[in-house]
């Protein structure tokens, strides 16, 4: 998953952004307002780590730009602010979550995936595809129900088709998936995982439609 991380304190934004990498995340970070909105702009994020307090523009007028343009990428607000007026005004202007600093890592990263679980729709914190049963928290995947060893892309590679069953991905969007800024790409890591995916899982579980992209069939 890709995440937009935008926080002025160098020292809070480095911790942040090197604990979700551990954690499996794709992590763009800014340091004010204005480069906030150009990301925005110009790369596709599942996620928005917002601080309020922000050079430029402010956290609550990015929120409140983004929510009256319709746009539904869920945000959670990460600030200093704990009054109980500031958390009703971030989250009446559209914010998905509101943490206080400071804040445990391993919080934040259940706050997303809760976050990520409404937005899909979902309530079972385990993505299930036939016999495929995958763990986002844990980081664990089964297939009838024998545990499967995957590399830290392969796992994300594999949530994001698992998340759209049915649904083709092409190779750009799993690259946006699995890479950020100034990481280098080679022409063929997408063909890489994929193969290596089959490999352990099975041929057919991960299908190519051809000049279109790939895809998990619905029924695994």
């Amino acid at each position: 998953m890709r995440v937009l991380l935008v926080e002025d304190d160098p020292m809070i934004g480095k911790s942040v952004q090197q604990g979700l990498r551990q954690n499996g995340y794709t992590v763009d970070w800014v340091r004010d307002g204005q480069d906030a909105e150009l990301a925005l702009a110009t790369t596709p994020y599942e996620m928005l780590l917002l601080d309020l307090g922000l050079p430029g523009r402010s956290g609550l007028a990015i929120l409140t730009t983004l929510r009256r343009a319709a746009n539904r990428i869920p945000v959670v607000v990460i600030t200093a602010r704990d009054a109980v007026a500031d958390r009703i005004t971030g989250l009446d202007s559209g914010a998905d979550d509101y943490l206080v600093k400071p804040f445990d890592l391993d919080e934040l990263c259940a706050r997303l995936r809760a976050v990520l679980r409404r937005h899909a729709g979902r309530a079972d914190p385990v993505i299930r595809i036939g016999e495929l049963c995958m763990n986002p928290a844990t980081h664990e995947l089964t297939q009838n129900g024998q545990p499967v060893l995957l590399s830290v892309r392969e796992f994300a590679l594999l949530q994001a088709l698992l998340e759209q069953p049915g649904v083709p991905l092409s190779r750009a969007k799993l690259e946006e998936r699995l890479y950020g800024w100034g990481e280098e790409i080679e022409s063929n890591a997408v063909e890489v995982y994929i193969h290596s995916l089959r490999r352990k899982l099975g041929a057919e579980r991960i299908r190519n439609i051809r000049g279109v992209g790939y895809l998990v069939p619905p029924s695994g």
